[in-house]
């Protein structure tokens, strides 16, 4: 681990995604938890969760979580911590919780939810699903490709100043029973009236809400952790289209919230205490920098935001010093519906075929477009979004061991419509679809990297590969003279799936010449 002592953290540290999702980011925060335990086994303090929800998919330690931050698979971290920023169904807590607890891990008496944390509940899944139709049927537009989770219309409460905050489950059963009820009924109302949802789309909500949890949760009951009956949505729906059997729903969500009732905190002094004590707090985001709903390709964006200010209104602290990790892949994968400029065609490509087998969304189970790497994207995002630090996963992806594929491209700038090369990514969608890709292409290595440990044992043309990609984000980032910028560091590059195949030892790729 020398890199990483070579450099030291803050002790507030954000992991970030710097592409459209999917970037390795649980990994990420299991490597520099780590780290940290390494050099000291004490200051582990917290990994803190500060927006979406459950759309938000990890895989950290061999855990494959949506809700919980990615830090439950390290005993050493002292609390688990879910911010104001997330929106977050207490049955899911549970579901996620009670597989981990069965597995020895603690979960529950690390996980602090802040009171001001919004719920989110079955009626924002059927909004969710019902929009979507809407969109599709009367509008005749895309589909965003939404996760389901009712993400979207749970901080469309927020924003029409409806929100539930789990600080209820604190106060008298009376307050939740007339929040909720007002909340159901504003659902069905907009469901029926507004995005006019016929009987059959109606009832099939229920299946394919069912459908998607139970497949979710298939091992939680083959192991006898939770009914199959827990997973079931039609107990909600009653003979009567657009109405929610209100008795049942109510008594579901009040016992879930009510069993975290210990869990519910204002997490504002725990998080300034644990640096007072020197301790460290990792966060982790949901999504990626360009899915941010503000700054992302609307629609097709998520409903928080995705980069590293969203931690001091998360967590309601102040602004302090802070270490930011942007994640990225040796290649480039999308979800839904996203203008996707680097694409590649798994049908006319054996690369992408390749890619494709491997690719699939951690939250959703749905097949991930595959793509060359996109240095303007990347370099946008550390211009505008900032990080310190940088890290390559799945570069062992690439390898053409049985020599499938001949070369491979970086995306190094775009080319628009008057054939003038750009290096920013434009804010409005219908320029960025005008846009043409333009390449460089590189010799592909034909060795399997994944026992490779340092940086001199990869084959040359991967070791190429690699500083084009460095060079070719900073250069989007920072024009000609990119080199004479603070630049990020590199971390630690992905070579295997496993978290130990990581190489860290790498030199810096400052230009003998000043163009890269």
């Amino acid at each position: 681990m020398k890199q990483f002592t070579e450099h030291k953290f803050h002790s507030l540290i954000s992991i970030l995604g710097i592409s459209m999702g999917d970037e390795g980011k649980g990994r990420v925060v299991h490597e520099i938890l780590e780290q940290i335990h390494k050099e000291d086994p004490k200051s582990l303090g917290a990994v803190m969760k500060v927006n979406g929800g459950a759309n938000a998919g990890h895989t950290a330690a061999g855990l494959k979580l949506n809700l919980l931050p990615s830090g439950v698979g390290s005993s050493a971290v002292e609390s688990l911590i879910v911010g104001s920023g997330v929106v977050a169904d207490p049955r899911k807590f549970l579901w996620e919780a009670i597989p981990l607890e069965y597995r020895g891990l603690s979960v529950l008496e690390r996980l602090k939810i802040d009171e001001k944390c919004q719920l989110s509940d079955i009626s924002h899944r059927l909004l969710d699903l019902a929009w979507e139709n809407y969109r599709v049927k009367q509008l005749g537009q895309k589909s965003r490709g939404s996760t389901g989770r009712g993400i979207s219309p749970a901080y469309c409460d927020e924003t029409g100043q409806w929100q539930i905050f789990y600080q209820i489950f604190l106060d008298d059963r009376s307050e939740f029973k007339k929040a909720f009820k007002q909340r159901i009924d504003r659902a069905m109302d907009i469901i029926q009236h507004v995005c006019k949802i016929t009987y059959d789309d109606w009832y099939e909500f229920f299946e394919i809400l069912t459908a998607s949890e139970k497949q979710a949760n298939q091992d939680s009951v083959c192991q006898n952790l939770f009914p199959s009956e827990e997973f079931e949505f039609k107990p909600f729906a009653t003979d009567e289209p657009f109405s929610l059997n209100f008795e049942y729903a109510e008594e579901v969500y009040w016992e879930a919230g009510t069993k975290l009732r210990d869990n519910i905190v204002d997490i504002r002094p725990l998080v300034l205490r644990k640096f007072s004590e020197k301790k460290s707090v990792v966060v982790e985001f949901g999504q990626a920098f360009w899915l941010d709903k503000r700054h992302g390709f609307t629609p097709n964006v998520t409903a928080s935001h995705t980069f590293s200010s969203e931690v001091f209104q998360s967590a309601c602290i102040p602004l302090r010093e802070m270490s930011q990790i942007g994640c990225c892949k040796a290649y480039d994968t999308k979800v839904g519906t996203h203008h996707f400029i680097t694409k590649i065609d798994p049908s006319k490509s054996k690369l992408a075929h390749k890619l494709a087998k491997l690719e699939f969304g951690t939250s959703t189970g749905r097949q991930r477009m595959v793509g060359w790497f996109d240095a303007v994207e990347k370099g946008n995002a550390l211009r505008f979004g900032g990080f310190e630090y940088l890290v390559i996963n799945k570069l062992d992806a690439l390898s053409s061991t049985n020599e499938e594929f001949n070369e491979i491209k970086i995306c190094i700038g775009y080319e628009n419509p008057d054939g003038q090369e750009v290096s920013t990514v434009p804010r409005c969608e219908k320029k960025h679809k005008e846009l043409k890709p333009i390449y460089e292409k590189l010799p592909v290595w034909t060795e399997d990297i994944g026992d490779c440990k340092k940086f001199e044992q990869l084959p040359s043309n991967a070791q190429n590969y690699v500083s084009r990609m460095f060079q070719a984000v900073c250069f989007n980032a920072y024009g000609e003279n990119w080199f004479k910028h603070k630049l990020p560091k590199l971390l630690f590059i992905g070579v295997g799936p496993d978290p130990k195949q990581i190489i860290q030892d790498i030199p810096s790729f400052l230009p003998k010449e000043k163009n890269p």
